[in-house]
């Protein structure tokens, strides 16, 4: 009796894990989607919108976790206007907000607001995506506000402000790295002498260690890997690209790499023990990790140039890497297959993106599900596609929310990573969040 209870209780998690989208990249933080039961491909008139629900700005994806959807925005007091240039970065009153929605009905639980002036590029909102877990769930705002809150009513359990307590400036475009969590620690990116990397006690708070130095810390999440048995922290900065034992922050490895403007963005990835990165105006470089030698690098990009590319040379999107090849968006939206231990480029297309010519920073960001890929554009198009050193081969497209952010080339973007979970796609915009049904019933 006491097995088959056992059994059942197992079972119910792993399909409640299977049902969440608790942070960035998913529950295994790899940004694949496991659901059974998806459509293979989209209705005639698109797939159904079950509902919307009206937020303010902010490229903060949202997280979904035990029927709730938590997401971040932010609302300028009244009176106060963005300007009109997003590179702008004049001081912009205003406040940042965490909404807890209900996920069946798009109704708010509950919310919480905090003043916070902006002073950073591109002042939309947040960019951070909420990071539930254990009935806590975690966020980091734009000018550096971090915040553990209980999921049930908000209530702050603690919270850290990193430019007071680490003595850091706000990057250019504002705190952006999705926190990771790892065993009892809350792990963050927050720059300064010694800080780059910070871990917190996830249940109080308080500061276990601190580790790197760097004038920026970047804008790229840290990520868990695996490396003879043991967990290795990839930390990935403007300077360099690190490994660190999790535990303590001891230093493990390091191989320099200075990247222009400090764009370090996309999610490190490790397939095959090759760790691969992708930056807009340095390119790409993949490194060789091995359990007897020091870690070397297999290529990389050698010209610093978002115009005249080589391999991949990615800004807001993680490509997808498949059986020994790198799926991606280049600095103009080409989206590019290469093979993974050379960088040789196999083929490029504009589908996927759904551009008709080359436009900069086009973005697609693509989630693997079984043996198809869910694509969303900045155009606020979902598609659900086929792709492999051949070609890409598009199911369906559908457009699923506007875009109506506005980024400095006047371009109306949605550049925001939706959430997979209850079978469906949760995706948000600057006035609204919407859950969209993937169903196959």
């Amino acid at each position: 009796m006491n097995k088959i209870v056992f059994l059942f209780f197992a079972i119910s998690i792993l399909n409640i894990k299977g049902e969440d989208w608790p942070g960035w990249f998913g529950p295994e933080r790899n940004g694949i989607w496991q659901a059974e039961g998806i459509l293979d491909q989209f209705p005639e008139n698109g797939p159904k919108v079950i509902w919307k629900t009206p937020i303010a700005r902010g490229y903060a994806g949202p997280a979904v976790a035990n029927g709730k959807v938590f997401v971040m925005d932010r609302q300028i007091d009244k009176g106060a206007k963005s300007p009109e240039n997003p590179f702008s970065k004049i001081t912009i009153p205003g406040n940042e907000r965490l909404l807890c929605i209900n996920a069946k009905n798009g109704k708010i639980i509950w919310k919480k607001v905090y003043d916070c002036p902006y002073s950073i590029s591109y002042s939309s909102g947040p960019r951070s995506t909420p990071l539930v877990d254990e009935g806590r769930v975690y966020t980091i705002g734009a000018e550096g506000n971090l915040f553990c809150r209980s999921t049930v009513d908000g209530k702050e359990i603690w919270s850290n402000d990193f430019n007071e307590a680490f003595n850091v400036k706000t990057p250019t475009w504002g705190f952006s790295s999705n926190p990771l969590i790892h065993e009892n620690l809350l792990i963050c990116l927050v720059g300064g002498e010694g800080s780059v990397a910070v871990a917190f006690d996830k249940s109080n708070g308080k500061e276990v260690w601190r580790a790197l130095s760097a004038k920026e810390p970047g804008y790229a999440p840290p990520v868990i890997i695996k490396q003879n048995d043991e967990d290795q922290l990839i930390i990935w900065n403007p300077e360099s690209v690190n490994a660190l034992n999790p535990k303590n922050g001891k230093l493990i490895w390091t191989i320099p790499w200075k990247l222009r403007f400090g764009l370090s963005v996309s999610t490190p990835q490790l397939v095959d023990n090759i760790l691969f990165l992708s930056s807009f105006y340095n390119g790409s470089m993949a490194i060789k990790l091995s359990a007897d030698k020091e870690p070397e690098i297999l290529w990389k990009t050698s010209k610093v140039s978002e115009k005249r590319t080589e391999h991949l040379h990615g800004i807001m999107n993680t490509a997808v890497i498949k059986d020994g090849y790198i799926y991606g968006a280049c600095s103009y939206g080409e989206f590019r297959c290469l093979s993974l231990q050379t960088g040789k480029r196999v083929w490029e297309s504009l589908a996927p993106v759904g551009l008709k010519r080359p436009s900069r920073w086009g973005t697609v960001f693509v989630t693997p599900h079984k043996d198809k890929f869910f694509l969303f554009s900045e155009n606020g198009d979902l598609a659900l596609a086929k792709f492999d050193p051949k070609g890409y081969y598009e199911i369906s497209r559908s457009n699923l929310i506007e875009p109506n952010c506005i980024d400095m080339r006047q371009r109306k973007i949605v550049w925001s990573h939706p959430a997979y979970a209850m079978k469906s796609c949760f995706i948000r915009n600057d006035t609204e969040l919407i859950r969209v049904s993937l169903s196959k019933e």
